[in-house]
C-alpha cells in the first residue's frame, strides 16, 4: 500500500484533512463573485486548500474554470507575465485550445515549449517595453473574462508582487481586476504581515477588495482521528500516547505533523510503538541537520542564540523582559528586538498576533525541535 501521507500539497480530497468549513466559505465566495484571500504561514495547508475547492468544483460539475499560479519564484512583471501564461497555457492545452489563447495575445509570438517533469507547455516572451509587458498582462485577463464559463484564478504567494522593481505592481493589478465580470480571484500569502497590508491598508490598491478567510492549525482531535483511520485501514495500529506525541511534537503543523507521519508509517510495522516514533524524529532531525547548519552559518551568533532561546520556550511574548533575557543569557533587550526583527524579515522566526498580543516561535518546527536539543 502506498503511504498515505503525503507531502505534496495536494493528491486527493482522502488524503486531505478536514478544511471543510474553509472549502465551503471559498465555494461561497465563488459562487457569489467574491475574490478571496488566504493568509497563514507557509506549508499549513492554503495550497492544498485550493486545490481542494478546485476538486469538490469539479464534482459538484459547477460551471467554472480554475487555475491556478505561484509567483513565489517571480522577481519582476517578466515571470509574472510568464506564469500567469503558462497556468492559462496548461490548462487550455489539455483542452486542445490553447491557439485561441495564442491569438488573444495581440502580435505577441511567445516561444512554446514543453516541461515533462510538470507535464505541462512552458512560454517566453520577448518584450521592447514595459508598456508591452503591462499591455500582456491585460490581455491574459481579458482573455480569461471572455471565456465562456467563469473563471477561478488562484495566485499565490501573492505578496511578492510587491517586491517588482519599476513598476507598481499593486495598482496594475488592481486596474486590470477591477473592470472583469466573469474572473474571481483568491489571493494567498505567508507573509502576514505584508498581505495583512495589503488588504485592510485604506492606502493600498487592494483595500477591502476581498473576503479574508483565515487559515488556521487544524483540529488535533480531527488531525488525530485523520491519522488512526490511515493507519487502520493499511493494517496497522497506532496507540493513542504515540498520536497525542506526533501532534505535540510537530506543533499540529499540517506540513511537519504530515512528515513524521510518513516516516512512522514507513518504519513500523503492524503496531506502531514509541520506539518507532522516536525513531523517525530522530532520523527526520539528522536529515535536516545539514540545512540547520547552513542557517547558523548565515546568521550572526547573537542570532542564532536568539534562536535557541526563543526554541526553549516554544512560545515567547516578552522578548526584552529582564526574565526571558537573564534565563538565557542574552545581551541587553534593544540588541535582543535588534536580532529579533532580522529573524523575523528572514523567515526564520515567525510572529503571532492575538487578542493576548504578540509571540514569537521558530518558524520550521524541525529546526525549533533541533535547536532545544543544543
Amino acid at each position: 500500500m502506498d503511504n498515505p501521507f503525503i507531502l505534496e500539497p495536494y493528491k486527493s480530497k482522502e488524503l486531505f484533512c478536514d478544511r471543510e468549513e474553509e472549502t465551503a466559505r471559498l465555494l461561497d465566495c465563488i459562487t457569489n463573485g467574491r475574490n478571496a484571500t488566504l493568509i497563514s504561514p507557509r506549508r499549513l495547508g492554503k495550497t492544498g486548500l485550493i486545490y481542494r475547492t478546485f476538486e469538490e468544483i469539479r464534482d459538484r460539475n459547477l460551471p467554472y474554470e480554475t487555475f491556478y499560479m505561484d509567483v513565489s519564484s517571480s522577481q519582476s512583471i517578466d515571470d509574472f507575465v510568464k506564469l500567469l501564461a503558462e497556468a492559462v497555457a496548461g490548462v487550455l492545452n489539455r483542452q486542445n485550445r490553447i491557439k485561441d489563447f495564442f491569438r488573444a495575445l495581440k502580435g505577441l509570438r511567445p516561444l512554446l515549449g514543453y516541461d515533462p517533469v510538470n507535464d505541462s507547455p512552458t512560454l517566453s516572451f520577448t518584450f521592447q517595453t514595459m508598456a508591452q509587458k503591462e499591455q500582456t498582462v491585460k490581455s491574459i485577463f481579458s482573455f480569461l473574462d471572455s471565456r465562456r464559463r467563469p473563471v477561478v484564478l488562484a495566485i499565490d504567494e501573492f505578496q511578492q508582487v510587491r517586491e517588482y522593481p519599476d513598476v507598481y505592481m499593486e495598482a496594475l493589478l488592481r486596474t486590470y481586476i477591477q473592470p472583469l465580470h466573469n474572473v474571481r480571484f483568491i489571493f494567498c500569502g505567508s507573509k502576514k504581515h505584508i498581505m495583512t497590508d495589503m488588504f485592510t491598508n485604506a492606502l493600498r490598491p487592494f483595500y477591502e477588495s476581498t473576503t479574508n478567510i483565515p487559515v488556521s492549525k487544524l483540529n488535533p482531535v480531527v488531525y488525530a482521528a485523520f491519522i488512526e483511520k490511515h493507519f487502520r485501514e493499511a493494517g496497522k495500529t497506532i496507540p493513542k500516547d504515540c498520536l497525542d506525541e506526533i501532534i505535540s511534537w510537530t506543533r499540529d503543523h499540517t506540513f511537519y505533523t504530515q512528515t513524521l507521519c510518513n516516516e512512522v508509517f514507513h518504519l513500523s510495522g503492524t503496531l506502531v510503538t514509541d520506539e518507532d516514533v522516536l525513531r523517525a524524529k530522530g532520523i527526520i532531525l539528522a536529515a535536516n541537520r545539514d540545512r540547520f547548519l547552513e542557517i547558523q552559518r548565515l546568521i550572526t551568533p547573537a542570532q542564532w542564540k536568539l534562536m535557541k532561546a526563543i526554541a526553549k520556550d516554544e512560545v515567547v511574548r516578552h522578548p526584552t523582559s529582564s526574565d526571558f533575557i537573564r534565563r538565557h543569557r542574552l545581551s541587553s533587550g534593544p540588541a535582543v528586538l535588534k536580532n529579533l526583527r532580522t529573524l523575523v524579515d528572514k523567515e526564520l522566526v515567525l510572529t503571532d498576533a492575538s487578542e493576548e498580543g504578540v509571540s514569537y516561535s521558530i518558524y520550521n518546527v524541525f529546526l525549533s525541535r533541533y535547536l532545544e536539543l543544543l
